[in-house]
């Protein structure tokens, strides 16, 4: 019974919220309270996400009630049990906002003035000087991968195609894909892992030297599909990775330090501009 009354007095109160012409006596009605804590219906509506119907918005509302109460609870229970010089956060307060500020300025000046360019050299460059953090962790290729129904036509030309260089067979075996195919994926020129496939497969490609020397096709079967993968390329798990493979994490990795250093740089700069203009005082 408590709780369907406390349902329909929240629906009426967001519902006196929506309306335009409520007043600020309307809104500061409490919707709950814990000893001196109050919630009001302003507060309520406030933390409730729009576009919600009425019956998940009073859910919601249900939800965030209990949360706030025994928040504020625990906050009672906070104020009753720790001393003066415990409950003395101001200098937290202080600290916090002094580096929320700081970072939202970094973070506008790095918006406004640092535009990052990192180059093809300093890819190559950081790759040569770091190759010892840039072993593979999965067998990579390059190559094709196709899954098939068994009951597609002309399965047997599949394999030819597969393995014939010429620009026509390589546009028939695509065009054969799109009408056949439940999946295709040609990624010839692009470094791929192997464990992407395994996940599409009922049996795993062989991590297995042996097997990539000796074999540039690994077909496998259930008993609706076929599955072919095509290895045009492969780097070996544990082997040193290609350079382009890692290019993005690269990028990445240059461009953090890139903004370590501006920020840095910032904060000499502001060092010696607040020393020339005198804005910075020593006391023996």
């Amino acid at each position: 019974m408590k709780l369907l009354i406390v349902s329909i007095y929240i629906t009426f109160s967001l519902f006196m919220f929506s309306c335009i012409q409520e007043s600020d006596t309307e809104n500061q009605q409490p919707v709950a309270q814990v000893e001196s804590y109050i919630l009001t219906v302003k507060e309520l509506s406030s933390a409730i996400p729009e576009n919600l119907s009425v019956a998940d918005s009073t859910s919601f509302a249900q939800n965030y009630i209990a949360r706030w109460v025994k928040r504020m609870l625990l906050l009672r229970k906070a104020e009753l049990n720790l001393s003066a010089k415990e409950k003395d956060v101001a200098q937290l307060l202080e600290d916090y906002r002094a580096s929320l500020l700081v970072h939202k300025y970094q973070q506008k000046l790095l918006e406004q003035k640092y535009a990052p360019d990192i180059t093809n050299s300093e890819i190559e460059a950081y790759f040569e000087d770091m190759k010892d953090n840039f072993a593979l962790q999965q067998t990579i290729v390059k190559g094709m991968f196709i899954k098939v129904p068994l009951t597609a036509p002309n399965l047997n030309t599949v394999k030819a195609l597969f393995k014939s260089d010429k620009e026509e067979d390589v546009k028939a075996l695509e065009a054969y894909c799109y009408q056949n195919a439940n999946k295709f994926e040609n990624f010839a020129d692009k470094w791929t892992e192997t464990t992407k496939f395994n996940a599409l497969m009922p049996e795993p490609v062989p991590n297995d030297s042996r097997f990539f020397k000796k074999n540039e096709l690994f077909e496998t079967q259930d008993s609706i599909y076929v599955y072919y993968l095509y290895i045009n390329e492969y780097k070996l798990k544990n082997e040193l990775a290609p350079v382009e493979f890692v290019k993005g994490r690269i990028e990445s990795i240059l461009l953090n330090k890139n903004r370590i250093k501006f920020i840095q740089n910032l904060e000499e700069e502001l060092y010696e501009e607040g020393l020339e203009q005198k804005q910075i005082k020593f006391y023996e």
